[in-house]
């Protein structure tokens, strides 16, 4: 990026950043998320570390929020409430001890870590133990009076109370003088006379799901999420309605002097007073704060609350004091965030795929950037309605996400920083692999490629066909059956079965332990639990669950091939579209003859749920975490075998949640619903 570039750049990413902070902090209106803008602040702040001759004092990096709502008196912060650099990767992380070591060089730094918690920023100022004021950030150096509001939350103490002595004998003569009697002696910075505690409104993630839901009763609109909730019950003019909100506050920072020297001394000062605090963690050094940081991302899910990363504090608040803040931040300390689920980066070029069942999708190749704790360089367009809708073109500024942890998509287009450069593009009329003419049958929204020997289309059934929720073939990977095809090995599934150690062995990157590892994996995969053998098979709309639901329905099979489509309909969560699908699949001669050639030439034995058992009939899994005695994919055979049903996502039907180490939201979900739980060695129990 040349200088002139660079300066267009800023200049357009600050004019965007500002009007969509303005939205969101003066008129309560979200039209990005705050990943998406989050990700845009850090661009810039990036490139104007590069080029520092462009910053100005309008750009969003030198000012911490909007302006204060006119419903409000306003309060001044003597202390200013400033915002906090955030860094997304290791790298960033030790780029910062880098700039701090430089600023104070020999100096050996001790860090303080705690949970980020995604809620609204206020300052609570106590007179003489009482709670005399509550204000929120506002602009930094002036916010708005909310007390009446945050006097309804019951985690914010009316009066101060020392609950147990600190092992700081001073700070504990200081804390009690100031209660008792508003002063606290010499070591006290007098201009101001009272206790300042910081720290955020939050609210639960079950209280906001339940909140929601009432709001939804009513007929009235809902929340995006609980940050957007606890921000907008505090800035209610009505006190009555912020007490009707299940909010709480967790306190992170003492502002006045009680004589701590150490930022970890100020959460002890905050537990002694009866606040709720993170306990956090004294890092002596970046192996250790990266230690963190893992195992708070490990149990994020798993908490009440919402948080979007740690907040590293040089703990020494004398030092911290001497590093001073650069623009609106404090240069020792830093917002270690999780790599949000969305994020903007820039289209390079559009393709088109080709899948197995011959749809055609356009993808986004992306100037890397991290989502969701993974760099990315694809996103999905969907198909040709999608990039309508979007209005997408080459070289669009985007937002990316990975809503769920499924593949990446480009969920918006950021028209605002476009430069007049960039290129459209037009869906293709050929099939981009084979050139046959495309076709889109009335009522879809997706282009096919027709043609049954397309390479494409081969080349990704057998992806499909080998994989674990199929065949299972350890180490016949996408690379090795690209290898495989490209050598005029295979072109079809049966093919897979008369392959031989000699026919491997020569291949490039093959040794004789190598081919007889894909062959001995390609012989034990040829007993299949009917089930997977449907989903094998490639039908469209024939995801895993409904090839269980037909296997454990016709239970073989030959029924399925013979099943007529009023037959397939009776079946639960089979309708329609999808029965005439598998009717239609079963139809077509080149389909018959592949399941004669698997069964007949390749001895493929099929093994269908009466032949193993009905432990587990009636009863629908779900599985989170992992887990130590097996794999996922083996406790969803031995469900399946036994005649349970394994579903991907926790509702009302679900009888079990398999709950592993670590486990995800769905160990949330089960809990919100309900739904009983059970370890991995309840499980086997189960099995026994």
């Amino acid at each position: 990026m040349t200088r002139g570039e660079a300066k267009k750049r800023i200049e357009k990413l600050k004019e965007v950043i500002n009007y969509h902070r303005y939205l969101y902090h003066v008129l309560n209106r979200e039209e990005l998320s705050p990943a998406a803008l989050d990700s845009l602040k850090h661009e810039l702040y990036k490139l104007e570390l590069k080029y520092p001759e462009f910053i100005t004092p309008d750009s969003p990096t030198q000012r911490v929020a909007g302006k204060p709502l006119e419903g409000f008196a306003k309060v001044e912060h003597k202390i200013p409430m400033l915002s906090i650099e955030d860094i997304f990767a290791e790298e960033e992380l030790k780029d910062w001890q880098e700039y701090l070591q430089r600023l104070e060089p020999g100096r050996e730094f001790e860090f303080f870590s705690e949970l980020k918690i995604d809620g609204f920023a206020i300052t609570l100022i106590y007179e003489s133990g009482i709670f005399a004021c509550g204000a929120t950030r506002g602009s930094g150096s002036v916010g708005e009076d909310v007390t009446q509001n945050l006097k309804t939350i019951e985690s914010i103490p009316l009066k101060l109370h020392i609950h147990e002595k600190l092992p700081n004998e001073e700070i504990t003569q200081n804390l009690k003088k100031l209660i008792d009697k508003g002063e606290i002696g010499p070591v006290r910075n007098r201009s101001s006379n009272g206790v300042e505690i910081r720290g955020e409104v939050y609210m639960e993630k079950e209280a906001f799901e339940k909140f929601n839901e009432e709001q939804k009763k009513k007929g009235l609109p809902t929340f995006a999420n609980p940050r957007n909730l606890a921000a907008g019950s505090i800035r209610q003019l009505d006190p009555k309605l912020a007490a009707a909100r299940p909010l709480k506050f967790l306190a992170y920072d003492v502002i006045t002097d009680l004589g701590q020297k150490k930022h970890s001394e100020e959460h002890q000062i905050l537990k002694t007073l009866g606040f709720k605090t993170d306990p956090g963690k004294i890092c002596r050094n970046l192996n250790e704060i990266i230690e963190f940081w893992r195992g708070v991302a490990k149990k994020r899910d798993s908490l009440s609350f919402l948080i979007d990363g740690v907040v590293i504090n040089v703990n020494d608040n004398a030092l911290f004091k001497k590093l001073g803040v650069v623009g609106k931040s404090p240069r020792g300390v830093r917002a270690f965030k999780f790599s949000p689920k969305q994020a903007t980066t820039i289209v390079e070029d559009i393709v088109f795929q080709v899948g197995r069942t011959g749809a055609i999708t356009p993808v986004a190749h992306l100037k890397p950037v991290e989502v969701g704790g993974v760099t990315i360089t694809r996103a999905t367009l969907h198909n040709e309605d999608e990039i309508k809708r979007l209005g997408v073109k080459i070289g669009d500024t985007v937002i990316v996400e990975r809503a769920g942890d499924v593949i990446p998509a480009v969920a918006k287009v950021i028209a605002e920083l476009r430069t007049g450069k960039e290129k459209e593009f037009h869906f293709p009329k050929k099939c981009p692999v084979c050139g046959q003419n495309l076709q889109r049958p009335g009522g879809e929204v997706v282009w096919r490629c027709p043609n049954p020997n397309c390479g494409a289309k081969k080349r990704e059934f057998l992806y499909h066909f080998a994989s674990k929720k199929a065949f299972d073939i350890e180490g016949l990977g996408p690379k090795i059956i690209d290898q495989l095809f490209d050598e005029n090995l295979i072109s079809q599934a049966p093919d897979i079965f008369q392959l031989k150690e000699g026919d491997l062995i020569p291949l490039e990157r093959f040794a004789e332990k190598k081919a007889k590892n894909i062959l001995e994996a390609i012989v034990k995969s040829k007993k299949i639990l009917l089930s997977k053998f449907i989903y094998s098979l490639g039908i469209r709309h024939v995801g895993e669950e409904t090839a269980q639901d037909l296997a454990h329905y016709l239970g073989s099979i030959d029924k399925l091939r013979k099943a007529p489509k009023e037959e397939l309909e009776k079946i639960p969560d089979v309708g329609p579209e999808v029965s005439e699908s598998i009717y239609n699949w079963f139809q077509q001669k080149r389909n018959q003859k592949l399941i004669e050639d698997l069964i007949a030439v390749d001895r493929i034995e099929i093994l269908p749920p009466e032949k193993i058992g009905r432990k587990l009939q009636g009863l629908t899994f779900v599985l989170t975490g992992s887990l130590e005695m097996m794999t996922r994919e083996e406790a969803k055979n031995k469900i399946l075998l036994l005649g349970g049903e394994v579903s991907e996502s926790v509702s009302e039907k679900t009888d079990y949640v398999i709950v592993g180490k670590e486990p995800g939201s769905k160990f949330q979900i089960a809990k919100q619903l309900g739904v009983k739980t059970i370890n991995e060695k309840e499980f086997l129990e189960m099995l026994k």
